[in-house]
């Protein structure tokens, strides 16, 4: 057996697994179904959120059922022939250091995997005494890595732009494009442009839907779909020309937030497949299925290792609950790759949640030489992109409150009196100070430091006997911990101020095309109306108070997305408005009165004369 069985629900979940059934959600890519497991999710106390979004978690671990549809999984034979045979091509860029480059690109969280990846890589060829071969393309750049700004993946040729500037001049480029629904635009752009010159390219798309279920739409401003983008990749991967790594890792816990299980696959996927290729090539030894395997298993125990603090995480998504119910903060300060870990869960919570950019905000801490493709980019541009120590000592220390609650990451082989030192500065504000450290057998926490904190999540790591990767293995692992802990506690902490109704995101923001599309079949969920009734409301809601014109319906989606970009709450409010048969003003009275959101949601579902059943029925309407 490759990998876990079914995780056995502890607690008890309607229709666990039913997504795998064919007429689930039908209208909808895996990616954007509604995951049985989390359904009541926002019902939850901090520990059953805990629970339920660890065994969504487990379920990227899962094998194929065959009693089920039959997806393709992370274990799947056909997935590890794929990892191999991109992997070959790999080698090839490596053995020949000379005008060669591995490209990873993507928007948003996918963006900011691509960095986080190759900073890593990087790393690891200058311990070697090699020069990098890595670069990353992130949509909107460097600052896109700090701050939201999702409206720029729509775009296909600023893709191929970005693309053509990063690899002039090189012979042979292996570029891996990473969507999580196959669909941003941005990414479509750079694996045509590739198709259309494979004399110097291999493009590898990864994401987690079915090509059959990519996001078909034609693109703005472009020629194609995401979807005939990648059918022309499968009819190329017969000839080893191009490849699509896409298993299926299951609906997420809150619907269509791919920065949950799809950030983590997209981890999981590229640096077993990097590493395994480094390996290999130091080793000059051909590539094996178990040394995959090998690999893979190492993620499958991180995911043990990091739940079996749950009591802890609860407690952590308890006290952010509070900070953030209580109109405060929560910042996460990172040393090294955890601060990168930080300022991801950070910036995401933005489009996710409909959040301030105050409040979880995550730092970096330590030396970032070498890491950023243009760091000028993201210095002395404002509070927004505020992310360095410095930033967090000049910005955010003097402004603390007892209200705020401040976790800090980071591993026993840090800088622990720096640590120390920004503690005791921290505790003068607030007391609601926590730890999060990472150990390996036979490393202790200094007993200064540990009474410095009320309590500590110390998660102790085993020895791995790896000659080779060892080192990096365990740092991967450590991050993935660290990603699966923080998109716990902010996911959670979202949940308890009632931002989530059910296992939806209904205080989106919506920033680019497919955050539009995902607003139009909430509204369709909970209404129960056409996808054209709901499409009217929420044209309306975006425009208040002008008179919808002809002209407005039949603008460009990209209008329709600036405009609602700028406005907090588009979609409770459109929400309201259909259920009430009311105006934008008086469905804004209605949130702006309500203790939550999903207090306000959940009146309007229950008022008097209404319908019930719409919230349950499944979504219909276009794919997203």
């Amino acid at each position: 057996m490759r990998g876990t069985k079914k995780y056995r629900h502890v607690i008890e979940t309607p229709d666990s697994g039913k997504w795998e059934l064919a007429g689930y959600e039908a209208t909808l890519p895996i990616s954007e179904k509604s995951n049985p497991i989390t359904r009541e999710l926002d019902k939850a106390d901090p520990v059953q959120i805990v629970q339920l979004l660890k065994e969504c978690d487990a379920e990227i671990f899962q094998e194929e059922d065959e009693a089920l549809l039959n997806y393709t999984r992370l274990y799947s034979e056909s997935v590890l022939k794929t990892m191999i045979d991109i992997i070959n091509k790999v080698q090839e860029v490596l053995k020949d250091p000379d005008n060669t480059l591995i490209v990873l690109s993507g928007g948003g969280t996918s963006g900011r995997l691509a960095f986080l990846i190759a900073v890593s890589f990087n790393k690891l060829l200058k311990g070697l005494g090699q020069l990098p071969r890595y670069t990353y393309i992130i949509a909107g750049g460097d600052r896109s890595l700090v701050m939201s700004q999702e409206g720029l993946e729509d775009s296909a040729l600023l893709g191929i732009e970005e693309l053509s500037k990063v690899c002039e001049g090189k012979k042979k480029v292996v570029f891996i494009g990473i969507s999580c629904g196959l669909s941003a635009p941005f990414v479509a752009g750079q694996l045509d442009f590739c198709m259309n010159n494979l004399d110097i390219f291999l493009p590898v798309l990864v994401g987690f839907n079915p090509v059959s279920m990519a996001r078909n739409e034609k693109i703005e401003g472009w020629h194609s779909t995401f979807r005939q983008v990648a059918e022309r990749m499968q009819k190329l991967q017969e000839s080893h020309k191009a490849f699509i790594l896409n298993p299926a890792v299951g609906p997420e816990g809150i619907s269509g937030s791919s920065r949950m299980k799809g950030g983590s696959a997209t981890k999981i996927l590229l640096e077993t497949l990097l590493l395994a290729a480094h390996k290999t090539v130091s080793k000059d030894a051909d590539i094996s299925e178990k040394c995959l395997l090998e690999i893979l298993r190492t993620y499958e125990r991180a995911h043990k290792v990091t739940y079996a603090q749950s009591k802890k995480i609860a407690a952590l998504v308890k006290q952010a609950g509070t900070s953030l119910q209580k109109k405060a903060c929560v910042y996460m300060v990172g040393w090294h790759t955890l601060g990168i870990i930080a300022i991801m869960d950070g910036a995401e919570c933005i489009p996710t949640f409909g959040a301030d950019y105050n409040d979880v905000r995550g730092f970096l801490i330590g030396d970032r030489s070498e890491m950023f493709n243009k760091e000028a980019d993201l210095i002395a541009q404002g509070p927004q992109f505020a992310f360095s120590q410095e930033d967090f000592v000049k910005t955010i220390l003097p402004s603390l409150t007892e209200l705020d609650t401040v976790l800090f990451l980071f591993t026993l082989d840090d800088d622990l009196a720096e640590v120390e030192k920004l503690v005791v500065q921290v505790k003068e504000k607030t007391s609601n100070v926590q730890a999060l450290s990472h150990a390996i057998v036979g490393q202790y926490l200094p007993a200064s430091l540990k009474k410095l904190f009320p309590s500590i999540m110390s998660i102790m790591w085993p020895i791995l006997f790896l000659e080779y990767e060892g080192n990096f293995i365990q740092k991967f692992q450590r991050e993935l911990s660290t990603k699966w802990i923080l998109n716990t506690v902010s996911t959670g902490a979202h949940v308890l101020k009632g931002k989530i109704l059910h296992n939806y995101m209904v205080d989106l923001r919506i920033s680019n095309s497919k955050l539009f599309w995902r607003a139009v079949c909430i509204l369709q969920r909970f209404t129960g109306h056409s996808q054209a009734r709901c499409l009217e409301g929420l044209l309306q809601t975006i425009y208040d108070p002008e008179v919808l014109s002809d002209d407005i319906r039949n603008a460009e989606l990209s209008k329709h997305i600036a405009i609602a970009t700028e406005k907090k709450k588009v979609v409770p409010t459109a929400l309201l408005c259909l259920l009430r048969n009311c105006s934008v003003q008086e469905a804004q009275l209605r949130l702006d009165t309500s203790p939550s959101i999903r207090a306000a949601i959940e009146s309007s579902l229950n008022a008097p004369g209404r319908k019930r059943g719409a919230d349950k029925s499944d979504s219909t309407g276009r794919s997203v």
